[in-house]
């Protein structure tokens, strides 16, 4: 009995193992063509997950892009992926093939979360109408609101001034300014949702920050990986709570400002932020089954808001201030033109920024050496493309490899060391390179660039301004190399 029993167990091994195999098979079989990009060897059911860093991509990328050339194939359980680097290509993918690679691949680990390929939201919100309409809101509702009787300038420049404040409460100390620099790029963000700012020691602003960064790394790196390759085990009962938790309760905090927020909202008068104008197109399109202005988009547009223009601009910021540390003759010189066009006693403001061209250059070189989105949110093809003479069939998941483009070779004079005169003429002008991506480009560029430039220079200038920043005594040199999470940090300083 023993012995039946264990043969009819390999044989459903057997026939399991068999009928994986030719799955496998008869899927890739439309990918195996003379003119899709070469790439490295995948295994039966894994394809090449093991093969790849997660850890660390862009090194990972950079040695396949080594091998391969500038267009490379993967295979992510049964996900075809497609790698573009270099200026070329990645111009070629995102800006001449715009419309053709606009998609987002599906992606079912965020269905857990609420925003799933079906939702909408402006960043991982399948190509099309209801995209197009959100982000035309976004964009308009970023540019030309005045948050009550405060433009975003003033809302900028404001928080810059507290957040200096804040950095003159250390007194001189050493100190990580990664903490500070959260609660003011927040409360930017804030100010544009919810018309609401924090006060810097406010609990429930500590515990958003603070669930937010434990919640990096939560949806990349190699078991997120697998489960969006294989979605059928986020069927697994109380797997996507274990392999998320964090990232749940971040999502819960900003639920609950939404709802709180909501609740005070007053359609009869002036809309306070872009949450108001936004359920002001609610009431509009009443009715209306064609509209994509619901509660359901209404929550992911905040959600991608809060999370995409927080993140990245606070961490440029941590490395500004570790690369002034490190290279204090360019610090010097940024002191001494806002010294020259600015002074001591008014605040920066954006009309500085055009008579600031070294300040304005080490800003885009902190922006293109830290490189802090290496690895572009995945594009996804909607109809077969041709891209440097290889075929890339319609459904193909893109990574566009900002990092290749941002450290290219053939491009930037010291593509590995900071150097702001990438950014400056002959006479000292800034001149501003093609190369430079750091907000992807095309249809899918970051829709918060002017924010995230206007943030960027206002914070930066204060600060340099009202301090000057060093390695504290005894300490040892800190490193310019970064690690990756959700972005490349600076290492702890």
């Amino acid at each position: 009995m023993a012995l039946l029993i264990g043969d009819g167990l390999w044989s459903v091994v057997i026939f399991t193992a068999v009928f994986l195999l030719l799955v496998d098979l008869m899927y890739r079989r439309k990918f195996w063509t003379a003119r899709y990009p070469p790439g490295p060897l995948p295994l039966p059911g894994l394809g090449n997950l093991l093969q790849v860093d997660f850890e660390n991509m862009p090194y990972s990328l950079y040695k396949l892009q080594q091998r391969y050339g500038d267009v490379f194939s993967l295979q992510m359980a049964w996900k075809p992926v497609v790698v573009i680097n270099g200026l070329k290509a990645v111009r070629e993918v995102l800006v001449n093939c715009g419309e053709d690679t606009a998609d987002r691949p599906p992606m079912p680990i965020f269905n857990h979360l609420g925003y799933g390929h079906k939702s909408k939201g402006v960043v991982f919100a399948p190509y099309g109408p209801e995209w197009r309409e959100q982000r035309r809101f976004s964009v308009s509702t970023m540019r030309d609101f005045g948050l009550g009787k405060k433009s975003l300038e003033q809302w900028v420049t404001e928080e810059a001034g507290h957040l200096c404040d804040a950095f003159a409460k250390e007194a001189g100390h050493p100190f990580n300014p990664i903490t500070l620099l959260n609660k003011g790029v927040c409360n930017v963000i804030s100010s544009l949702i919810y018309a609401h700012r924090f006060e810097y020691e406010d609990p429930f602003l500590n515990m958003l920050l603070k669930t937010l960064h434990e919640s990096f790394g939560e949806d990349s790196g190699f078991t997120a990986e697998v489960l969006n390759a294989v979605p059928v085990l986020l069927r697994i009962p109380g797997l996507p709570g274990k392999a998320f938790p964090k990232m749940t309760a971040f999502v819960n905090s900003l639920d609950k400002m939404l709802i709180d927020h909501k609740t005070s909202w007053d359609p009869a008068q002036p809309p306070r932020d872009l949450t108001d104008a936004f359920m002001a197109e609610m009431e509009k399109a009443k009715g209306n089954p064609e509209s994509s202005f619901n509660d359901e988009n209404l929550r992911m547009v905040v959600f991608d808001l809060f999370t995409a223009g927080m993140v990245t601009t606070s961490t440029t910021l941590y490395w500004a201030l570790l690369l002034m540390i490190l290279h204090p003759h360019v610090q010097s010189c940024v002191q001494k033109e806002i010294d020259e066009v600015i002074g001591q006693v008014r605040h920066p403001e954006m009309a500085d920024q055009s008579r600031m061209p070294y300040t304005n250059a080490v800003i885009h070189e902190v922006q293109r050496f830290a490189d802090i989105a290496p690895v572009n949110i995945p594009h996804m093809t909607s109809r077969d493309i041709e891209v440097q003479g290889f075929l890339i069939p319609k459904g193909t998941t893109l990574i566009p490899n900002l990092s290749s483009v941002l450290k290219d070779e053939t491009v930037w004079e010291k593509p590995l060391q900071f150097h702001p005169e990438h950014f400056l003429d002959a006479q000292g002008r800034f001149v501003k390179h093609e190369a430079f991506m750091p907000f992807s480009a095309g249809r899918r560029a970051c829709l918060g660039e002017p924010l995230a430039r206007m943030e960027l220079f206002l914070f930066f200038t204060c600060l340099l301004q009202r301090f000057s920043f060093s390695v504290p005594e005894g300490q040892p040199r800190p490193s310019d190399h970064g690690h990756l999470r959700i972005a490349s940090y600076p290492k702890p300083l």
